[in-house]
């Protein structure tokens, strides 16, 4: 994504992998804010000294750094933590992997940036950690709420709504899935650009039917979001690239963090519903009106500028 409102920060990666006895290869990304990296630095465990080896590289959204550290036998139970984390609102997904293949999978947050040393993680613990991180992209991505919210606006009846809602949560579960685990790839920046072309989309056929000019989307709204899902599903998947799986529990992170993405836009379109029907419960009509269209066209200018934001970037 460009550096727009369409941005949510995406949680810093730190990777400590045992490549032999004591020996530890670090991997450290940290997410940009503004065009520049975050302000943060792992705080590896006292155990762990000589920095050997440090590179560093750039990538779209953030900078990656290598290195590799010694770390005695007394590491374990001893602290890891993020420095600049409790002044942040990001989030640090912490894999540490043994030699002998045993891995874990952690969380760390602004309110709780020092965990100790872990060894291997339960199933429960993988699945809990991508649950809420897929609870988090969804509430941290704008452009695929202002999607469904368009939606929400398009479609009126209940049973087309659920239909529509459930054709979008399906497609973009199998290209989230395909894409993950390998079986599709496609560049992000003209998916992102394409998920931008989709809000806009919906705007205009929005307007079209205000003015009694109903198009395909307002017809057929399972279809369509069915269609644009599948696209979507590849921008959460690209999310999901950056974050990782744990190599022994990638079936159960990705199942998570699908059912993550979905609790998150069920509790989004919830929300809306509550406050449109309180909105109609309270004020005029009109002033309803009025205040729908001023929200479609600011969903529509959104929309344009992403869309050639991103296409800048090809």
């Amino acid at each position: 994504m460009g550096a727009s409102l369409a941005d949510e920060i995406r949680p810093a990666y730190l990777e400590v992998r045992e490549q032999a006895p004591g020996s530890f290869a670090i991997l450290w990304k940290a997410p940009h804010k503004a065009g520049r990296p975050l302000d943060l630095q792992p705080r590896l465990p006292e155990a762990c000294s000589g920095r050997t080896g440090a590179s560093s590289q750039a990538l779209a959204g953030a900078r990656l750094q290598r290195w590799y550290v010694h770390c005695d036998d007394a590491v374990s139970g001893q602290h890891i933590g993020i420095d600049g984390l409790a002044r942040s609102n990001t989030d640090v997904l912490l894999r540490w992997i043994w030699l002998d293949g045993a891995a874990s999978t952690l969380r760390l947050t602004p309110f709780e940036p020092v965990v100790l040393v872990p060894g291997r993680s339960s199933t429960g613990r993988v699945a809990a950690t991508y649950l809420w991180l897929g609870v988090e992209h969804i509430l941290g991505g704008i452009d695929h709420l202002m999607f469904v919210f368009a939606l929400l606006l398009l479609v009126r009846d209940t049973r087309r709504l659920v239909a529509t809602i459930t054709a979008f949560t399906v497609a973009h579960s199998l290209t989230l899935g395909a894409a993950t685990l390998g079986y599709v790839h496609v560049p992000q920046p003209p998916v992102e650009a394409v998920i931008a072309l989709s809000i806009l989309f919906l705007a205009v056929e929005l307007l079209h039917t205000r003015q009694g000019r109903p198009g395909a989307a307002a017809r057929w709204p399972w279809l369509v979001a069915f269609v644009f899902g599948l696209l979507h599903g590849f921008g959460f998947a690209g999310a999901l690239a950056e974050v990782g799986l744990p190599e022994q529990a990638i079936p159960v992170a990705l199942v998570f963090f699908n059912v993550g993405v979905e609790l998150g836009q069920l509790l989004f379109v919830a929300v809306v519903l509550v406050l449109g029907w309180m909105l109609q419960r309270f004020q005029s009509p009109r002033l309803l009106y009025r205040a729908e269209t001023a929200t479609i066209y600011s969903i529509g200018g959104l929309a344009s500028f992403w869309l050639f934001e991103r296409i800048s970037v090809f």
